[in-house]
C-alpha cells in the first residue's frame, strides 16, 4: 500500500519534502519533485518548491488522501495514503 509522507517547515509557503530515496519515481516526477541530498546526510529527499498546499492538492487528484497530520517541533508533516486494487 503506497505512502506519501509531505513536509515542510513551519513556513507554508515551500520548499516541500515529498518523498525519500524509495520514492515512487513516476509519482515524484508528476509532483515536478528533485531529488536532493542536504551537506552532511548520507540520505537523499524528493523536494518541490510549491506550498504543500499544491502537493496535497496534486496527489488528491491522483487518487491520494491524506491519513493523518501533525506538527513536529518547527516541521508539519501529512501522511498520504493510496488505496490499491488487491488483484494486481
Amino acid at each position: 500500500m503506497p505512502y506519501v509522507l509531505v513536509s515542510t517547515q513551519i513556513r507554508l509557503t515551500g520548499p516541500t519534502m515529498v518523498g525519500d530515496v524509495y520514492s515512487d519515481p513516476a509519482i515524484m516526477n508528476y509532483l515536478g519533485a528533485r531529488k536532493t541530498t542536504m551537506l552532511g546526510n548520507n540520505f537523499s529527499e524528493y523536494h518541490v518548491d510549491e506550498p504543500p498546499r499544491l502537493v496535497l492538492d496534486k496527489l488528491e487528484k491522483i487518487g491520494f488522501r491524506m491519513v493523518t497530520m501533525t506538527g513536529v517541533g518547527q516541521t508539519l508533516v501529512w501522511c498520504m495514503h493510496k488505496e490499491t486494487d488487491n488483484n494486481t
